[in-house]
């Protein structure tokens, strides 16, 4: 097939890329290639699709229109969009960058696949939009409308208005969220690279909420396989949805939005002790309270996925850091 994925060059976007690449689609990857983070760690993924002959890039932003708008000039049969405004706590601090990326941008890509008439749009979401919510396991049938914090309002809003769409325009939407996803090419400012760097330098790691708090931790490749799953199949109508008894994860138009998560969460004390596993060492640890915005636990029903998508994540996080830790010293030749 051919697929257009945005934010290619981002952690999740270029494993995705990779997949479908090796499988043997088309792809056109799309990215700003920000400094948000070290934009050389994604020139590097950017430089191991450049190899596959099927992959052609584009470099801009997707808050342009004009640049949106030229890149979605080729036909696709899919588009899968992974370019956002990343971080929690980044959004403390920028909340106008997750307007621009998360929201304008998100606009821009809904209307060029109303527009070109895609067959299936799939887009991430996360799972930080439950928020408040404190019933476990989290499930998209359950509401989720106190976000904590403006990243997680950000991606609540694309859901909304992805239904829009798909009850305007009939367009096919899917969203996905995703529940901490952690493995190699991850980014460098999650826990997991931080932790990873600081013990290799003897330095403390802050373990916040004095590490109690739980995630669902999820392997990249795990994640990447319920996206390319979902994404193959296109969304449907619930033709069992009631307006009385709305389901926020279905309707009558072709909407639904899907968990990707473990579905077996662990303490962040718990992820520390694989990590100093992994790296035969101990973390010094600097003990924190919660941070502002961030949730005690969170904990993914999978049911959904497994039931319509045919997929459960199984990767264990012993083995899925062990992986990290192997891809991190060979990369930085540690």
């Amino acid at each position: 097939m051919r697929v257009l994925v945005t934010g290619a060059a981002g952690f999740i976007g270029f494993h995705v890329c990779k997949y479908l690449l090796e499988r043997g689609d088309q792809v056109l990857g799309i990215d700003s290639v920000n400094d948000y983070y070290d934009p050389l760690i994604k020139r590097a993924r950017l430089s191991i699709l450049d190899a596959f002959e099927q992959f052609s890039f584009r470099e801009g932003n997707l808050a342009d229109e004009a640049f949106t708008q030229h890149a979605f000039d080729e036909p696709q049969d899919r588009v899968i969009h992974l370019a956002a405004q990343a971080g929690v706590r980044y959004s403390l601090v920028n909340p106008m960058a997750y307007v621009e990326s998360n929201i304008i941008a998100f606009t821009r890509v809904l209307e060029a696949c109303r527009h070109r008439e895609i067959a299936h749009l799939t887009y991430a979401s996360t799972s930080s939009v439950y928020g408040a919510n404190t019933s476990m396991p989290f499930s998209e049938h359950q509401g989720v409308d106190h976000p904590l914090q403006f990243y997680a309002a950000s991606k609540r809003a694309n859901e909304l208005m992805a239904h829009s769409y798909s009850h305007l325009f009939a367009l096919p939407t899917t969203g996905l969220r995703f529940f901490t996803v952690y493995g190699p090419w991850g980014r460098p400012d999650m826990a997991l690279f931080l932790f990873t760097r600081n013990i290799l330098e003897g330095k403390p790691i802050q373990v916040f909420n004095h590490g109690r708090h739980t995630r669902d931790f999820t392997y990249v490749a795990d994640i990447v396989e319920g996206v390319v799953r979902a994404s193959d199949q296109i969304a449907q109508a619930n033709p069992l949805w009631q307006s009385d008894d709305p389901d926020p994860a279905t309707s009558r138009a072709p909407f639904r939005i899907f968990n990707i998560g473990n579905n077996s969460p662990v303490s962040l004390i718990t992820y520390i002790e694989a990590i100093e596993q992994a790296l035969d060492r101990k973390a010094i640890q600097e003990h924190l309270p919660l941070q502002a915005g961030d949730v005690p636990d969170t904990f993914a029903d999978v049911s959904t996925l497994v039931e319509q998508v045919g997929y459960k994540p199984s990767t264990s996080v012993q083995v899925g850091v062990q992986r990290f830790v192997d891809w991190y010293r060979n990369y930085y030749k540690v």
